[in-house]
């Protein structure tokens, strides 16, 4: 004990100066979270529609590489930040850091890293996939599958790195890191509509089902999110953020010339073929972030109620007469794109022919399954609720 260097006070002084500075800086990795983020929806997004309008050629598609990216910018950088922190003397993160298998870092990084395995060891297990058996009649195949896991792990991981560093920063840092966090919500988002993309056309914009699809889970990502941002129109400016990107790719992609490569070809393609035109979430986000705070003091399954009832009946209400207008000769432009259709769909398909498909036979099972939506959206809401809480503690 005698031998114990102790501070002088103007060490001590330059100390917490330092830390302070530090707690008033946007880290690296969050803007790391960013690309990443970005890469890995820009990367779907593109390689749907180069199914739709090319087919699978190769697996080095610059789709697939830029998918990829995600994966290795993530790991590298979850492996330095581990390494560093787990080896070096004076890291800055050691002290918000955890230990696993002797080595130390955010619990964000762990998470992220093991996703970026993931991605990777999905490469070539989907490349031999369709060398095995061909081309994916759905999108959940389980090469799919672990590249779902790996890149919800890697943004799920990005977001405890972005809240633990947020809920230690102060004034501008803290309010440039909610943006990131509000941001890789709309990342979330868009992901998860990606993964529900066979339920999303507006053929089933009548059924009961594709609110069903909607309400299972998303609430979950957006409630959880803005509770941790704290952001008063936290819903509003994720589900802004996912109708902007969505637009943009709309927009942008029909600029580039592609024709099929893969047969039967039933359309004739001659440019890139876009997804959907975005879901009208921003107007149940709004309506959210305009009543909350009027219920914020009630009972939390009480609000989870409210709000699960209101999100579905304000979805509908605006969701189900946009599907009316989807299907009119209005809408057959390059701003809405509903005159867009992948080479692989033959005449009689019910996109091309502009007609609802009516995904349940009897009016019982329409409004069973609405209430089977209603439920999904209250218990997506309650648990983000809870998830979102835990996320405004997170510290390591």
């Amino acid at each position: 004990m005698a031998n114990t260097a102790i501070p002088a006070p103007a060490e001590q002084s330059d100390i917490v100066e330092a830390i302070a500075v530090r707690n008033q800086s946007v880290p690296w990795y969050a803007w790391t979270a960013v690309i990443a983020g970005t890469a890995v929806i820009v990367g779907l997004y593109w390689d749907i529609s180069w199914h739709q309008t090319i087919g699978r050629d190769t697996f080095w598609t610059p789709a697939h590489l830029l998918i990829q990216f995600c994966a290795v910018l993530g790991g590298c950088g979850a492996a330095y930040l581990i390494f560093s922190t787990t080896f070096g003397r004076n890291s800055s993160l050691r002290d918000a850091s955890v230990t696993l298998w002797g080595f130390r870092g955010p619990v964000g990084a762990f998470v992220i890293a093991w996703g970026g395995v993931a991605m990777i060891t999905s490469a070539p297990f989907d490349n031999w996939w369709h060398n095995a058996y061909g081309l994916d009649v759905e999108i959940l195949s389980p090469p799919h599958v672990l590249l779902a896991l790996g890149v919800t792990a890697i943004v799920w991981g990005s977001v405890l790195l972005v809240a633990a560093h947020m809920n230690r920063a102060e004034g501008v840092a803290h309010e440039k890191l909610q943006w990131v966090m509000l941001y890789l919500g709309s990342v979330i988002v868009i992901l998860d509509l990606i993964l529900k993309l066979e339920y999303e056309s507006r053929v089933l914009m009548h059924s009961a089902v594709f609110y069903l699809a909607v309400c299972l889970g998303l609430p979950f990502a957006m409630t959880s999110l803005a509770r941790a941002s704290r952001h008063r129109w936290a819903m509003t400016a994720i589900a802004g953020m996912y109708m902007g990107f969505n637009l943009l790719m709309l927009w942008i992609l029909p600029l580039f010339p592609a024709q099929p490569k893969l047969g039967p070809v039933y359309q004739h393609v001659t440019h890139m073929v876009p997804l959907y035109f975005p879901l009208l979430l921003i107007v149940p986000a709004f309506v959210l972030d305009l009543l909350w705070p009027e219920f914020d003091r009630w009972q939390p399954w009480l609000q989870a109620a409210l709000a699960g009832l209101i999100f579905l009946v304000v979805l509908v209400a605006v969701q189900w007469p946009f599907a009316d207008f989807l299907m009119t000769h209005y809408s057959r432009n390059w701003f809405f794109g509903t005159h867009y259709f992948g080479y692989f769909q033959p005449p009689d398909d019910f996109e091309v022919r502009n007609v609802f498909m009516h995904f349940e036979k009897s009016g019982a099972q329409f409004w069973r399954t609405m209430a089977w939506g209603l439920f999904s959206a209250i218990l997506s809401f309650r648990i983000g609720m809870v998830w979102g809480n835990w996320l405004r503690q997170v510290r390591r």
